[in-house]
């Protein structure tokens, strides 16, 4: 391994952490950034080369690649800091990720358990259906592209940068036809066809099948007949070479590998819902079918409205339809239960030591103050309802099993709700409370002094 360069550029480099057959990544630190980077280096010094036109070809992949990620924000795609060329080699500077690639666990011996692999897939897909709508489709999705830490959390990497960009390219077994991976491409990626969505989701389908069975689900001795394989042949089912696998997986990698792409899936928020199915099958099987008039209730509701689609189909899953009677106790307090509800249809009241606070009707939440609270998860106030009422229940301990995503949306709708409550709770204090002895004309509730030196 050859030393690692003190300095490129404006970045100091720390270590190598990754090599291969395109480009060498090292982890660096720059005064103007608060945290280490990632710098992607790309030497180009083969002089059979048009040494100009590559360059150009080169500058034109690397800012496709920085007006790319100034596109897209979202949690499981690797940002983009900073792209230059010069003479002789070219840099990205990247968001540094400390995990491994998907490729580690495409082995047999490193399987991961099924509900593990299904929600990374699952966060691939949510991340996959953003950049589209952003006008960006990946076109090489494949496990060495998408990297995982430890948390299980998930990061797609190489938006926009085709592999074509170093001498060993012409030899790189993964490359075909300028940009994709051969193993993972769409049958109309293949036939060089017009592209969109659908071909990510076809190679995010492979490399679902690849991590659940430890192969490919095209195998083939030679490129010529992979290349006829993955246009004119099915895949194995799953859950005939893993008979652990449910046959519900069957199905999903078969809409997610249909040739046909009227077919196929139609976006990444249909693959991640039939996946977020499949995970809560396993987890509780005796979970009753999710219908589309619990799912459009769920839309409409003020509470969900910075809910992503596929957000709501997973809280579908883990949470709990329930129906009470008029006068049932729902929650007492002091209780140590971080149980929350929403209100679907109905009331409830709010009391605290037998004093009435308040009635809870359509969209409003109840109980979420014991989930919220990280110390002693106890009921603050007792609920009970005034009418018949359908509610939705929440069992923190389903949630966490949900995408970080979901639950942050959580977090952050709660702590809204909170905030509204309590704004609330002081204007009623304040109605009997005692004028305010030290509030000014400018309503800071201060007066500011000067002081002689």
């Amino acid at each position: 391994m050859e030393k690692t360069p003190e300095k490129i550029g404006k970045y100091k480099l720390i270590r190598e952490v990754g090599r291969g057959a395109t480009a060498t990544v090292y982890l660096a630190e720059h005064p103007q950034y608060p945290e280490n980077v990632a710098l992607k280096l790309i030497r180009f010094d083969d002089k059979s080369k048009d040494t100009a036109k590559w360059n150009r070809r080169l500058l034109k992949l690397l800012r496709a690649e920085m007006d790319v990620s100034r596109r897209l924000d979202h949690p499981n795609i690797i940002k983009v800091f900073d792209t230059t060329v010069e003479k002789d080699y070219a840099y990205l500077v990247m968001e540094y990720f400390p995990g491994t690639t998907l490729e580690h666990y495409c082995s047999f011996q490193n399987l991961l358990p099924l509900h593990r692999t299904i929600g990374m897939v699952f966060k691939c897909a949510m991340a996959l259906d953003y950049a589209y709508r952003q006008g960006i489709v990946h076109r090489d999705i494949k496990p060495a592209n998408i990297l995982v830490d430890e948390h299980d959390n998930v990061k797609i990497t190489d938006f926009g940068l085709a592999l074509n960009i170093s001498k060993k390219s012409a030899s790189d077994s993964t490359f075909i036809m300028g940009v994709g991976s051969p193993a993972y491409m769409s049958p109309e990626q293949i036939k060089s066809y017009p592209l969109n969505q659908k071909t990510d989701l076809f190679s995010l389908g492979v490399v679902l099948f690849h991590m659940l069975t430890g192969r490919l689900p095209f195998r083939a001795k030679n490129p010529a007949q992979l290349i006829y394989k993955i246009i004119n042949t099915e895949p194995p089912l799953v859950s005939q070479i893993n008979s652990e696998l449910p046959e519900q997986l069957d199905q999903v990698i078969r809409k997610a590998l249909e040739k046909d792409l009227y077919s196929r899936y139609k976006n990444g928020a249909d693959f991640a819902k039939d996946l977020s199915a499949v995970r809560y099958k396993i987890l509780d099987d005796t979970s009753a079918p999710i219908d589309n008039t619990r799912y459009s209730i769920l839309r409409k509701m003020p509470f969900f409205t910075e809910f992503e689609d596929v957000e709501i189909w997973e809280i579908l899953r883990f949470s709990r339809w329930r129906k009470s009677d008029s006068n049932t106790l729902l929650m007492r307090e002091g209780d140590s239960d971080q149980r929350f509800g929403i209100v679907i249809d109905g009331r409830v009241e709010v009391s605290v030591d037998g004093q009435r606070v308040s009635e809870v009707s359509y969209g409003e939440v109840f109980g979420e103050l014991a989930y919220l609270d990280e110390q002693d998860h106890k009921h603050m106030y007792t609920v009970v309802t005034t009418t018949t009422t359908t509610y939705l229940e929440l069992n923190p301990a389903a949630l966490s099993l949900a995408t970080d995503e979901c639950q942050d949306a959580f977090r952050r709708r709660l702590v809204t709700v909170v905030a509204r409550r309590l704004g609330s709770a002081y204007r009623e204090l304040a109605k009997t409370g005692a004028p305010a002895e030290r509030i000014t004309a400018s309503g800071f509730g201060m007066e500011l002094q000067l002081l002689d030196n």
